[in-house]
C-alpha cells in the first residue's frame, strides 16, 4: 500500500463519512460473508484516512499471494461493484488513468437488506480518525502561516538589498564619497543577501 496524504476533497468526504448516520443498503452485510469482510476492511483503511484499491483489500484480507491471482482479483472487483450498486461503497475517480480504482464506504453504519444494523467502527475509532483530520487541518494552517511569513521576509529582505545597492550607487556618484554610508550599505546588502539565501532554501 502506497500511503499518500489525502486531498482536501478527500478529507471533506472522510468527514462526511465519519459524521454519517445509518444508511440503508440493498445488500446483506452479514459477518462472515465476503462483502461484509470487504466493508470492514475498507472501514479500517478509511479510519487511517486512506482509500484502498482492490489489491490493498485483498492483501489485507488474504495476503500477498492472492494479490497476484487475476481471477480472484476480478471476482473481488465484481463483489465491490455489487456493493456500489447496493449503496454501501463509492468508487472514487482515478487520479491517473493507470491507477487502480479506489473504494470508499458511504458510511460506517448501515441497515442492510435483512434490516440488521451494521456498525463497522467503534466510537473510539471514529474519534481517533477525527483527531487525525484535525491534526491535518492544523498542519495545513501552520504551513500556510509559515509560507506567509517566508514570503513577507523575502519581500522585506529583497527591498533592503535593493535599497542598499541603490544607496551604494548613489554614494559612488557623489563628488565626495562617504565611506561610512558605503560600508554600512554594503554590509547590510551582504548580510541581507545571506539571509535571503537561507530563507529561500527553507521555502
Amino acid at each position: 500500500m502506497s500511503q499518500r496524504k489525502p486531498t482536501p476533497t478527500e478529507i471533506q468526504f472522510l468527514q462526511e463519512i465519519l459524521n454519517s448516520d445509518y444508511k440503508v443498503a440493498s445488500i446483506r452485510l452479514r459477518e462472515g460473508e465476503y462483502q461484509y469482510e470487504l466493508a470492514k476492511a475498507i472501514s479500517t483503511f478509511q479510519l487511517e484516512l486512506y482509500f484502498p484499491n482492490v489489491k490493498d483489500l485483498i492483501r489485507k484480507l488474504h495476503g500477498e499471494e492472492k494479490v497476484n491471482d487475476v481471477q480472484f482479483v476480478r471476482k473481488t472487483q465484481t463483489i465491490l461493484k455489487k456493493m456500489e450498486k447496493g449503496g454501501v461503497i463509492k468508487i472514487l475517480p482515478k487520479t491517473t488513468p493507470w491507477d487502480l480504482q479506489r473504494y470508499a464506504l458511504l458510511s460506517l453504519k448501515f441497515i442492510d437488506a435483512d434490516k440488521n444494523q451494521v456498525v463497522l467502527a467503534t466510537v473510539e475509532q471514529v474519534q481517533r480518525a477525527r483527531a487525525k483530520i484535525r491534526l491535518i487541518f492544523k498542519q495545513q494552517n501552520t504551513s500556510k502561516y509559515s509560507l506567509s511569513v517566508i514570503k513577507l521576509r523575502v519581500y522585506l529582505l529583497s527591498f533592503i538589498i535593493t535599497f542598499s545597492y541603490a544607496t551604494i550607487i548613489w554614494n559612488l556618484l557623489q563628488p565626495i564619497i562617504n565611506p561610512i554610508i558605503f560600508v554600512i550599505a554594503f554590509t547590510l546588502a551582504i548580510f541581507c543577501s545571506i539571509a535571503l539565501g537561507r530563507t529561500l532554501s527553507k521555502a
